[in-house]
């Protein structure tokens, strides 16, 4: 695991580190060419640069959030600020349903919106156009 999340986990409560270390090991390992790092000090993981997923602790538990989300289509996640992301939220390691993760984040790889150039666009977002044969791997 990365040391700056393993330190972000360590910084949770119990329950919130149990989720984290959770999530952090598996999205590294069903995302391997995505980098990972603390990025506006939650843990995020990026493809070719363009933030993917990430989580971070708030009042209603650990929020998974997907940045290119709302375009999944999925109705677990809901809607998060005034661009594409979306996410849900864990209050027990237990309550995280895998075959639904495991779908997000396949998705993950091939629905992505163009965050990495959002400034340089002036606020606007484009959708990326991913190879969905070249992303994605049999879960």
């Amino acid at each position: 695991m990365n040391p700056a999340i393993q330190t972000f986990n360590q910084n949770l409560t119990p329950q919130e580190a149990e989720i984290g270390d959770f999530l952090a090991n598996y999205i590294s390992e069903k995302l391997p060419e995505a980098s990972c790092k603390i990025w506006h000090a939650i843990p995020v993981w990026f493809i070719d640069d363009n933030p993917i997923v990430g989580y971070s602790s708030l009042k209603k538990g650990i929020q998974l959030l997907f940045w290119s989300g709302l375009s999944f289509e999925e109705n677990q996640l809901q809607v998060v600020g005034k661009f594409k992301a979306a996410g849900i939220y864990f209050q027990n390691v237990h309550d995280i349903p895998i075959q639904d993760l495991n779908r997000w984040l396949q998705k993950s790889k091939i629905i992505q919106w163009d965050y990495k150039n959002i400034v340089k666009r002036k606020g606007v977002l484009e959708k990326l156009n991913i190879n969905p044969s070249s992303s994605v791997n049999p879960a």
